[in-house]
């Protein structure tokens, strides 16, 4: 572990580095974070959330579980397992499935993780009910997305092989006493996983939440947990040098403090989607209180000239791995003076190491940041508004629907934005004005990313990609992406919370072919709309400059014009 982490820092970044780290032992603070001192960061709540520091001997101890749920599901026959979860009771468990893939004998895991009536279809059709194996995994018991898509598939799966057997179908992964806990019961769930009321969702990796899907389908779990161990006991170490959590964390947080408040992921092709990973950590710990860390995932990377100087780069390095070009691309970045941090990455199951290195890592950056790292004060403000929606939704029938400041004819995109913003605008009479006035707002030092509410397809995600690194090379600025609901449960409180430096286009659009919420009168569609009109709500709310696109019912075509206007505005 001592040599898996090397960087390279112009000399203003290395120097504040080194103040910090010298710091950091002089005040004994590693030995502080050890001890769950919550005077390391705010002196608010912050002690009782660091369960997460000694969850992997816990989990060790607790080995023969795990085993026992692995045989279980083998001997069973399942062939596919559905996870239905949110930011992080989701993220670790598709990481695993995306980079291992299936295992022999195992089920194939799939992740749901949105309330797109067509992503949900698109599952559905995707298995076989009666050879499948679904957790529902939500920590608090409460969330709205994991809920309703177990009363969905609940549904399905009791008219497939009736009311006696469906529980057999179904694991729960929730904290003691939760809702989910009790409804699990009732439904005589297969099995109950408990997570840790001290482990929020972001740093519970190698909890229950990330350790039972690894089990379920057919990972070699005891080496998992080793591979994490040592990234524990790598993180005791007072020398930094000799302590990758403990250096990638004072970098991080002094980069940020003097600017560099973006870090840009790039990951070996095997291990690409540990971004979306690490992007919710970061996102959600560090962005509030006009302060953060903007993460940028699944950006491609460039030549030097198409990057500011508010950036840091993170290469996640698999050793073996198909890396001929990256390094290439890193290699200039780091000639051109730009701040990069190499993590090496020995072999697949190495990833466990970057699960705990790198919440290490964000508790450290959070702490020079000078915030609560554990809290989500702005997530919760976008559930708040989604609940008010949907329940005057099951009261009217109707949800509120605001005047847009540009409508296409025939029923084609619509656009909307906060009076005082699209005062800012100014008078718009098309779609490209409208694209244009709106990128005009984009300055140095500024990041773009787009909301996307619909169904996150490859061909929806190309097309989006396509014209986010078209602003990134015309600008000259980071670029995000986030498919709605998920990024909610990540990337959305750093962009509620943190810095004002962001400029969003929400996408949304029709339901043509909806699907209903067994119990409620709400549907997948209602929902998803509510859920955007929340978030874009809070985004206005915190004066963050912002527009809404809806793209009507055809969202292949609208997102086709979206994408056009984006890149004749840049023309012009």
């Amino acid at each position: 572990m001592a040599n898996a982490l090397t960087s390279t820092l112009p000399a203003n970044l290395q120097s504040s580095y080194k103040q910090a780290a010298d710091d950091w032992q002089k005040q004994g603070k590693l030995q502080k974070l050890w001890q769950k001192d919550a005077a390391l960061w705010t002196n608010d709540d912050e002690a009782q959330w660091l369960g997460w520091l000694d969850i992997v001997e816990r989990q060790q101890k607790d080995m023969q579980s795990f085993l026992d749920l692995a045989a279980d599901i083998k001997g069973a026959g399942f062939e596919s397992a559905l996870l239905l979860g949110m930011g992080g009771s989701s993220l670790c468990p598709e990481v695993l499935a995306l980079t291992f893939g299936q295992q022999k004998g195992f089920p194939a895991l799939q992740v749901l993780d949105s309330t797109d009536p067509a992503q949900v279809r698109d599952r559905r059709q995707s298995i076989d009910l009666e050879k499948t194996i679904f957790i529902v995994s939500s920590k608090s018991g409460s969330t709205l997305e994991p809920n309703i898509l177990k009363q969905y598939f609940f549904d399905e799966v009791t008219k497939a092989v009736g009311a006696e057997k469906a529980g057999q179908h179904f694991i729960a992964v929730t904290d003691p006493g939760s809702k989910m806990e009790k409804v699990a019961k009732d439904d005589k769930f297969r099995y109950i996983f408990y997570g840790d009321k001290q482990i929020g969702g972001r740093y519970s990796a190698l909890s229950n939440f990330g350790i039972v899907a690894a089990a379920l389908q057919g990972l070699d779990v005891k080496r998992l947990l080793a591979e994490a161990q040592q990234a524990v006991d790598a993180s005791k170490k007072d020398d930094p040098e000799q302590n990758p959590g403990l250096k990638l964390g004072l970098m991080l947080g002094t980069a940020a403090n003097a600017g560099h408040d973006k870090i840009t992921f790039f990951c070996s092709p095997e291990i690409h989607d540990l971004g979306a990973w690490f992007e919710q950590l970061i996102a959600e710990s560090t962005g509030k209180q006009g302060k953060g860390i903007t993460p940028v995932d699944r950006e491609q990377i460039a030549s030097p000239d198409h990057y500011g100087s508010d950036r840091i780069f993170a290469y996640v390095r698999l050793e073996g791995g198909r890396n001929e070009e990256l390094d290439k691309q890193v290699e200039a970045l780091e000639k051109a003076g730009q701040p990069v941090v190499r993590l090496a990455v020995k072999d697949l199951y190495g990833i466990a190491q970057q699960f705990f290195t790198w919440e290490i890592a964000t508790a450290v950056a959070g702490s020079v940041i000078g915030i609560n790292a554990f809290n989500q004060p702005d997530v919760e403000a976008s559930k708040l508004e989604t609940r008010r929606l949907t329940e005057a939704y099951e009261e009217t029938g109707k949800l509120e629907e605001p005047t847009p400041i540009f409508s296409a004819p025939a029923g084609g995109i619509r656009v909307y934005a906060a009076k005082k913003y699209a005062a800012l605008l100014g008078d718009v009479k098309d779609l490209d004005s409208v694209i244009k006035a709106h990128l005009d707002h984009i300055h140095a030092g500024d990041y773009f990313a787009v909301l996307a509410y619909i169904n996150m397809t490859q061909q929806n995600e190309d097309t989006i990609q396509y014209f986010r690194h078209q602003v990134r090379g015309a600008k000259k600025v980071a670029t995000c992406l986030g498919f709605g609901p998920r990024f909610q449960h990540s990337t959305g409180q750093d962009y509620k919370g943190g810095p004002n430096t962001g400029v969003f286009i929400q996408v949304t659009a029709d339901h043509p072919q909806d699907l209903p919420v067994p119990g409620q009168k709400y549907t997948f569609g209602v929902v998803i709309a509510a859920q955007a009109a929340g978030d874009l709500t809070v985004l206005q709310q915190r004066e963050r400059r912002a527009i809404r696109v809806h793209l009507g019912a055809d969202v292949k075509a609208g997102l086709k014009q979206l994408s056009d206007a984006v890149e004749r505005a840049l023309e012009l």
